[in-house]
């Protein structure tokens, strides 16, 4: 079939009624269907199993270093965990690395909540300055956007390019107004288009002149690991090493967790800093804890006992995942390619795939698709506020249904795109739509 675009405005109504037909028909099927969160399938999560046995009764609980992981102390974490995390998140030197909880998103939580009530290395707590400011690239994660909306601070949209934020964009904001504080920064597979910083990106990142003295990169680093293909894969720059040879080491904060690795909500999350930031950040946590979950720690550590145990641990993630990547790429493909009313790239790795529709229709085709049994992630999620300023972005996260479920949410998805495609066709010829 021809581009929409080039159809008349018969053929456009003709084939919405056809559409209209098939979509009534999909509502009968009584559908109830979720693509709306990058979790992990049963499978993946079965893979994980053997961590609940790693540890028994009758197992010695000390660390390498003889702590005993039963009892109060060591911080920020047992070294082997520390060794383990640095690995995963490609920070070169463990020492750098500090263990929290069981998610990155409370740990990212925190560090923003620390910097408002205590300020960053003896600056202005920030809830005593007038305004305070973030950069979001987008389209983004939309939990970072919420924590920063939580705290009242002002997110200005950075766009994305194929090899990271416009660092143009970035580099004036940063260098030019003292209220800029931060910048979220997921560097590898980013939430959602699937896209890795450019080695030129990240050396730029790293150079930057902050017109605040408190600013800081939030490099949230959650896919880390998770290619999609064992042939094909990209690799980053350590961020911490670039930021020591541009002389700002102090200028990132690295997150990144295991819970798409081991088990969802029962990882480990770390952060990694220059030494200056961690010593402020352990004098701040040792407020708030003892000490955090070492069974854990030393769970994952000998579990996981090596990068390449990881690394072939999430080939086994690949394998689940890839094909219903690949099968969602191919349906929107063979239903909507060459159309002109949708793009989409390819990831290599990640756990979403961003769809691009014509302006205007993303709510549009969301509303559609709730409708008739799927649910989708809200259109504009993936911008500050909830605000999409072209309503086109929807973001697919392929990871949770089983092979059929997804086969059958994605057969209405291409449904509910080409209708409201049609519908705006139709709208901005004039007339009715129906």
């Amino acid at each position: 079939m021809k581009p929409y675009k080039e159809l008349s405005r018969e053929e456009l109504l003709a084939c919405k009624e056809e559409l209209d037909k098939q979509y009534k028909e999909a509502q009968g099927k009584g559908l109830n269907l979720n693509m709306s969160r990058g979790k992990p399938e049963k499978g993946q999560l079965d893979m994980g199993m053997g961590l609940m046995s790693v540890l028994g009764a009758d197992c010695d609980m000390k660390s390498e270093d003889g702590t005993d992981c039963r009892n109060y102390g060591e911080l920020d974490g047992i070294m082997e965990a520390k060794v383990l995390m640095a690995g995963i998140m490609g920070v070169r030197n463990p020492e750098d690395v500090i263990l929290f909880g069981n998610g990155s998103l409370s740990t990212m939580y925190d560090a923003v909540c620390r910097s408002f009530v205590k300020g960053v290395l003896g600056s202005t707590p920030w809830c005593k300055l007038d305004h305070v400011k973030f950069l979001c690239p987008v389209p983004g994660y939309d939990r970072h956007f919420a924590i920063t909306e939580h705290f009242g601070i002002e997110m200005i949209n950075i766009p994305m390019t194929a090899t990271g934020p416009d660092m143009d964009l970035v580099e004036q904001y940063v260098t030019q107004d003292p209220m800029v504080k931060g910048i979220w920064c997921v560097p590898k597979y980013s939430n959602p288009q699937g896209i890795s910083y450019s080695d030129e990106t990240v050396k730029r990142f790293a150079a930057l002149e902050p017109a605040a003295e408190d600013f800081r990169i939030y490099w949230d680093n959650a896919y880390a690991v998770h290619h999609l293909y064992e042939d094909d894969q990209d690799e980053i720059l350590d961020i911490l090493e670039e930021c020591e040879k541009a002389g700002h080491p102090d200028m990132v904060y690295i997150f990144g967790s295991t819970s798409k690795i081991s088990m969802a909500g029962a990882g480990i999350a770390a952060m990694a800093a220059s030494r200056k930031n961690m010593d402020s950040i352990k004098k701040s946590i040792a407020i708030r804890t003892i000490c955090y979950d070492k069974i854990n720690q030393l769970r994952h550590a000998r579990y996981f006992n090596s990068m390449e145990a990881v690394r072939e641990h999430m080939k086994k993630h690949a394998d689940i995942l890839r094909p219903k990547f690949e099968a969602v790429l191919d349906v929107l493909e063979q239903e909507l390619g060459g159309l002109g009313i949708g793009s989409w790239v390819k990831p290599k790795g990640g756990y979403f795939i961003t769809f691009e529709a014509m302006e205007g229709c993303a709510g549009n085709i969301v509303k559609k698709c709730k409708e008739a049994g799927v649910t989708l992630t809200n259109a504009g999620a993936p911008f500050p506020y909830g605000k999409d300023p072209h309503d086109s972005v929807i973001r697919i996260a392929p990871s949770f249904p089983s092979p059929d479920e997804l086969a059958a949410a994605t057969d209405l998805f291409v449904l509910c795109v080409k209708l409201a495609s049609l519908e705006k066709l139709l709208e901005v010829s004039g007339g009715k739509n129906e």
